[in-house]
């Protein structure tokens, strides 16, 4: 009689262990929000976009494709009563205003906003050889303008990376293409009168060592001005770089190599831009290699002037995704968040969204935070995410929805 009732304590225990962990995992899984989900028309299509977020908490990106002319749109998602609504700001026609916007735009600090297309304007390329475009917003009505179309020439050409601001109001970012060599540029646009802007290409990569092509991040600058960024391809080792630019006295910028990747077990391949703790150390994601080659996190950690590169985690594939092409982004309490393109839940192989957990002796945790399930929920998130000042963070899928169009989602952590 007593085993039998040792045994009925222990069942009850189970019972309620397992009711709890349903709780856990009906709440973990609530975490995560489709807000919007794009039908592929009008309102646009692939969303290849990082989202920036502004004051009042609307959100903003592009769409490669869909809108009124088939060419991508910008939109705006603004916080709803109990819900979100989508507004297209501007539709590309994919003529001289441009057309297929990759990767979102930027706000300026009037709240403008910023990006590139990777086609249309003018120049010397089959169908354009993409532009800079600004939306300037008046009384809530806004209206693009073309601040620089790329020529195909040592400007450069097919900017796919949204751009970056220093605090003095200048525009910087990359093209994989063209320049004095054909392997794309890295350039700065300072503001001049009655809204003209000038271009200088402050590097034109040459294919050697220190790389080819930029990648499709943003750049990322420090309090001093120096400019931060990744090559996917090239380098010493012909896996990709890190690379800083340094401005002279002389208007000239000086490119450095900070770190070369290696293959196998290093990363190779660094798609994600880069960010910065509060010592000065870099932290990014590699497509490829690590222990793996399903990719990484590294870390590059500066000290004494030099920098020297660890990986933080291999990706293993599987239910723990892989092939993470997205750029990362920390929490208050320094924990890592970030996407895999691949992987995830079974059956979909969708992507997942995945934290990295700084623990005691400098150890770090990976542990996967949403499987993106795919259509009718969201799939496949090729950009990391931006995060709010209650600590939700917002991102996009170029798939899923009830369209698999592509979807925005909400997480919670």
């Amino acid at each position: 009689m007593q085993n039998r009732r040792i045994w009925h304590s222990v069942n009850m225990v189970c019972a309620i262990l397992a009711a709890l962990l349903t709780l856990v995992g009906a709440a973990w899984a609530a975490g995560t929000t489709q807000i919007y989900s794009f039908a592929g028309g009008n309102d646009g299509e692939y969303l290849d976009t990082e989202l920036v977020m502004d004051s009042a908490g609307n959100l903003y990106g592009t769409s490669v494709q869909g809108g009124t002319h088939g060419s991508g749109t910008v939109f705006q998602l603004a916080p709803s009563g109990s819900g979100w609504t989508h507004t297209v700001l501007y539709n590309f026609t994919g003529g001289a205003d441009g057309g297929e916007p990759y990767k979102g735009v930027t706000l300026d600090a009037q709240g403008n906003l910023v990006g590139t297309a990777v086609t249309g304007g003018s120049g010397s390329c089959e169908g354009g050889c993409g532009v800079v475009f600004k939306l300037t917003n008046s009384g809530g009505v806004w209206t693009q303008s073309v601040i620089h179309a790329f020529t195909g020439g040592n400007d450069g050409s097919g900017p796919g990376s949204p751009v970056a601001f220093d605090k003095r109001g200048n525009i910087y970012g990359t093209t994989p293409t063209g320049g004095a060599k054909g392997f794309g540029v890295v350039y700065k646009m300072r503001p001049g009168a009655n809204g003209s802007w000038n271009l200088t290409v402050i590097h034109s990569f040459t294919g050697g060592t220190d790389g080819l092509g930029g990648s499709a991040s943003r750049l990322l600058l420090d309090a001093t001005g120096n400019v931060y960024g990744v090559n996917t391809v090239g380098g010493a080792n012909g896996f990709g770089n890190v690379y800083e630019l340094s401005p002279s006295g002389s208007g000239k910028w000086q490119l450095t190599t900070l770190y070369s990747f290696k293959d196998q077990p290093d990363g190779a391949s660094p798609y994600g831009g880069l960010i910065f703790d509060k010592s000065g150390n870099l932290y990014g994601t590699s497509y490829y290699a690590g222990a793996n080659d399903l990719g990484t996190v590294y870390k590059l950690t500066h000290s004494n002037g030099a920098w020297t590169e660890s990986v933080l985690y291999s990706f293993k594939g599987g239910s723990d995704g892989d092939s993470p092409i997205s750029t990362l982004v920390s929490d208050a309490k320094g924990n890592l968040y970030a996407t895999t393109s691949d992987g995830g839940a079974a059956g979909c192989g969708c992507g997942t969204i995945f934290r990295l957990s700084l623990g005691l002796g400098g150890t770090w945790t990976e542990s996967v935070a949403y499987r993106f399930p795919g259509t009718p929920k969201p799939g496949f998130a090729y950009n990391g995410m931006v995060s709010d000042q209650k600590g939700n963070f917002y991102g996009t899928t170029v798939h899923g929805g009830s369209a698999n169009d592509g979807t925005i989602y909400q997480f919670t952590p």
